[in-house]
C-alpha cells in the first residue's frame, strides 16, 4: 500500500452548480466526499463535480451513452494522450432532481444518497465499473466501505 506523500500537491475538487435545488449539499461537503474516495496514491488529483438538472443530464446521457432519459450520475474519466501524464481524473455530473426523487422512492436520507452518488461517480473515475457481476460486487464493497467511513449506512 502506498503511503501518502505529505509534501505532494493537494488534490483539487472543483464544484459547479448549474441548478439550484433544495437539499443539494454545499461545495465543502461534496469536496469532502470526493476526497474520501481518492486513494493515497492519487495525491494531487483534479476532479470537477457538476450538479445539473434533468435536461442537461438527459442530453449527456443520450450523447455519451446512447441512452434516453435522465440518470442520477455520470462520470467522464479523462484519458490523456499516450505519453502524457496528468493529475486530471475527470468529471462527475450529478442530477439534483433525480437524486431527490430516488431518495424518496428508495426511502433513503437525501444526504446519504448524495454521498453515495459522489462516491459512485468518483469510483468510476478511478476505473471501477459494474457491468459484470464480479465488478459490481467489488465496486459496491468499496462504496459501502467509503460510505461507512463517512458515517452513512450501506446503500444496498
Amino acid at each position: 500500500m502506498n503511503e501518502p506523500d505529505m509534501n505532494g500537491p493537494e488534490s483539487s475538487v472543483a464544484v459547479q452548480y448549474a441548478v439550484s435545488a433544495e437539499g443539494v449539499p454545499p461545495e465543502d461537503t461534496l469536496r469532502e466526499w470526493a476526497m474520501q474516495a481518492l486513494p493515497n496514491n492519487r495525491k494531487g488529483a483534479e476532479v470537477t463535480i457538476r450538479v445539473v438538472d434533468e435536461a442537461e443530464i438527459t442530453a449527456l446521457n443520450r450523447e455519451y451513452r446512447g441512452k434516453e432519459g435522465a440518470t442520477n450520475v455520470l462520470s467522464f474519466p479523462y484519458e490523456a494522450m499516450p505519453g502524457i501524464e496528468t493529475a486530471l481524473l475527470g468529471d462527475v455530473v450529478i442530477c439534483a432532481p433525480v437524486v431527490a426523487m430516488e431518495s424518496v422512492a428508495q426511502q433513503k436520507p437525501l444526504e446519504a444518497h448524495w454521498a453515495h452518488m459522489v462516491v459512485h461517480g468518483m469510483l468510476h473515475l478511478l476505473g471501477y465499473d459494474h457491468q459484470k457481476d464480479s465488478e459490481a460486487r467489488d465496486m459496491e464493497d468499496r462504496e459501502t466501505q467509503l460510505l461507512a467511513r463517512l458515517g452513512y449506512a450501506n446503500p444496498y
